[in-house]
C-alpha cells in the first residue's frame, strides 16, 4: 500500500491544517455577516424561512430554532474549534476526540448553510461541508494515517475538477474555441488588483491558458488514483492551476479549498523537500477506527452513484446536492462566461422631491466595482456575500439597443434599499463607502451601468481602472414611505 500511494503523514497534517484555515475563514464570515443578511432583522430573516421549512429537509440547529444569540454562540464555537484545529490542538488526543471535533465543525456549519438561502447558495459551501466531514476521519497526529479518507478527498477533487471542465466544454462555445479568457478577467464577479493586468495579456496566451485549463481539469484528475509519483504530479498541476486563479481573481475560498484538496494527492516523499518534518513514532490504528473508515468508504461509494451519472450526462448540473447533509455532491463553475460586464450602482439623495437639479451620491461596495478610480481589492478567501448577490442582479435584466427592461426586483434587494434609507448600521457595515454619515438619505435609486477595463492608454491618462456607461435605471427613486410593508 505504501509503495503504491507513498507515505502520507505530512500530507495528512497539511490537509488538516488547510481545512481548519478554511473553516476559520468561514466562521469569521458567519460572525461578521450572517445577522445583517439573515438574522432576526436581516434582509432574508431565518425565522421567516424556517416557518415553511421541514426540519429533515434542512437539518441543523437553526432549522429547529433560530435566534441571533444562538447564531453568536455557533459562530464563536466554530471560531474556537477551527482555531484549535489550525494549531493542531484537536489532533493531540485520541482518534475519537479528533473525529468529534471535526464533525462538530461540520454540524455547526451545516446548521448555518441549511438556513442561508440565497446568501449561502454557492457551490463552495457544499464543498467545505463535504471536505470537512471526510477530514474528520484522517486521525490524530500520533496515529498511523489511513489512505482511505485521503482517497475519498481525491475523489471529491476529481468530481470538482472534471465537473468544472465538462460543464465548460458543454455549455459555452468560447471554452471550445479557446476564447473565454478574452472576457473572463473583466466580467468575473469580483476582480482583484491583478485582474486588469491578466485581462491585458496577449490573446495567444489567453487561448493557451484555456487549453491548459482543459488538460488540467478534464485530463489530470484521472491520474490522481495512479501510483506515486504520477498522482503527485497530477495533484501538483491542479494546485498550480488553482494558484493561477487565486492571483487573478476573488472567488471566496473556492480555489483555496480546491488547492487544499490537491494536497491530498501528494506524498511525503515530495513534500519533505519543502517541509523537512521528522515523523514521530506512530500508534497503530485501533480496530474500531478501521471499521469506521470502511463504513464511511462504503457509504461514499453508494452516495457517489448520482454524482458520477451527472458527470456523464448531457444535462450535467453545475452544482447540485443530493442529500441535505451536503455529502458527495456535484460541482462545477463558470459554465458560461459573460461577454459584457453590467453593474448595479446605488445612489441616495437628501432631497425629498426629486428634480433635474437633485444631487445624487453614490454608495460603494467593499469588493464590487463602483468608483472607476478604485483599484479592485483583494478580498478572497473571505466571502463578500452581499457583493456577490448584487453582481448576480444584472443577469435578469434584458439589455437591448433601446435600453433595459427589468422584470422585477428580489425582495432582499428592496429590503437592502429600505435599510439604507433607515441608515441601518448593521447593513452599512457590509457596504463600503457611505456618503450619508450624518443622516440617512430621503430617496434611493439604482442605476444600471456597463463597465469595462480601461486600456493602458486610458489608465495612464485618467488613472482609472474602469470605464463605465449608463444604460438605464434599475430602480426608480424610492422613499421609505413606499417600503414600510417590506
Amino acid at each position: 500500500m505504501h509503495r503504491y500511494f507513498g507515505e502520507v503523514w505530512i500530507t495528512r497534517l497539511l490537509v488538516q491544517r488547510g481545512m481548519a484555515a478554511m473553516y476559520l475563514v468561514a466562521f469569521l464570515n458567519v460572525a461578521l455577516e450572517f445577522k445583517p443578511l439573515l438574522g432576526e432583522r436581516g434582509l432574508l430573516p431565518v425565522p421567516e424561512y424556517t416557518r415553511r421549512l421541514r426540519f429533515w429537509n434542512a437539518p441543523g440547529i437553526f432549522s429547529w430554532k433560530y435566534s441571533d444569540r444562538g447564531l453568536d454562540a455557533v459562530a464563536c464555537a466554530g471560531l474556537l474549534l477551527s482555531g484549535c484545529a489550525v494549531l493542531g490542538v484537536t489532533e493531540m488526543g485520541s482518534w475519537w476526540a479528533s473525529v468529534a471535533a471535526w464533525l462538530a465543525l461540520w454540524a455547526l456549519y451545516l446548521s448555518v448553510v441549511n438556513v442561508g438561502q440565497r446568501f449561502y447558495g454557492f457551490g463552495w459551501e457544499s464543498m467545505l461541508l463535504e471536505a470537512g466531514f471526510f477530514t474528520a476521519f484522517l486521525g490524530p497526529m500520533r496515529m498511523e494515517p489511513s489512505i482511505l479518507p485521503l482517497l475519498i478527498l481525491r475523489w471529491m477533487l476529481f468530481r470538482t475538477e472534471v465537473g468544472a471542465g465538462l460543464i465548460k466544454l458543454r455549455h459555452d462555445p468560447c471554452w471550445r474555441n479557446l476564447t473565454c479568457l478574452y472576457y473572463h478577467y473583466e466580467t468575473q464577479p469580483l476582480p482583484n488588483p491583478l485582474s486588469w493586468w491578466f485581462h491585458r495579456l496577449p490573446r495567444a496566451l489567453h487561448r493557451f491558458a484555456v487549453m491548459v485549463s482543459h488538460v488540467v481539469q478534464v485530463g489530470a484528475p484521472f491520474a490522481l488514483f495512479a501510483p506515486q509519483p504520477v498522482a503527485a504530479a497530477a495533484a501538483a498541476l491542479i494546485i498550480v492551476h488553482q494558484l493561477w486563479l487565486i492571483v487573478s481573481g476573488n472567488y471566496s475560498w473556492l480555489n483555496w479549498l480546491t488547492a487544499v484538496l490537491g494536497i491530498a494527492g501528494l506524498s511525503d516523499g515530495m513534500l519533505r523537500w519543502a517541509i523537512p518534518l521528522a515523523q514521530p513514532t506512530l500508534l497503530v490504528r485501533p480496530q474500531t477506527l478501521e471499521i469506521v473508515l470502511w463504513v464511511v468508504t462504503a457509504g461514499t461509494v453508494l452516495l457517489s452513484v448520482q454524482p458520477a451519472l451527472n458527470l456523464i450526462s448531457r444535462e450535467q448540473a453545475m452544482n447540485r446536492n443530493y442529500n441535505p447533509f451536503h455529502l458527495v455532491s456535484s460541482y462545477g463553475a463558470f459554465g458560461r462566461v459573460g461577454r459584457e460586464r453590467y453593474e448595479i450602482v446605488l445612489e441616495g439623495t437628501s432631497d425629498r422631491v426629486v428634480t433635474a437639479a437633485t444631487e445624487w451620491k453614490e454608495y460603494g461596495f467593499k469588493g464590487k466595482p463602483g468608483d472607476v478610480r478604485r483599484i479592485p481589492p483583494q478580498v478572497a478567501p473571505y466571502h463578500l456575500r452581499l457583493d456577490w448577490l448584487v453582481w448576480f442582479l444584472p443577469f435578469s435584466v434584458v439589455v437591448s439597443s433601446s435600453g433595459i427592461r427589468v422584470p422585477g426586483h428580489p425582495v432582499w434587494f428592496l429590503r437592502l434599499m429600505k435599510k439604507l434609507l433607515e441608515g441601518d448600521r448593521a447593513v452599512l457595515g457590509l457596504m463600503g463607502k457611505n456618503p450619508f454619515r450624518d443622516a440617512p438619505p430621503a430617496r434611493m435609486r439604482a442605476l444600471f451601468y456597463q463597465y469595462r477595463f480601461t486600456t493602458g492608454e486610458e489608465r495612464r491618462a485618467t488613472r482609472a481602472w474602469w470605464s463605465r456607461r449608463l444604460l438605464g435605471v434599475y430602480l426608480e427613486p424610492v422613499g421609505l414611505e413606499a417600503m414600510r410593508d417590506l
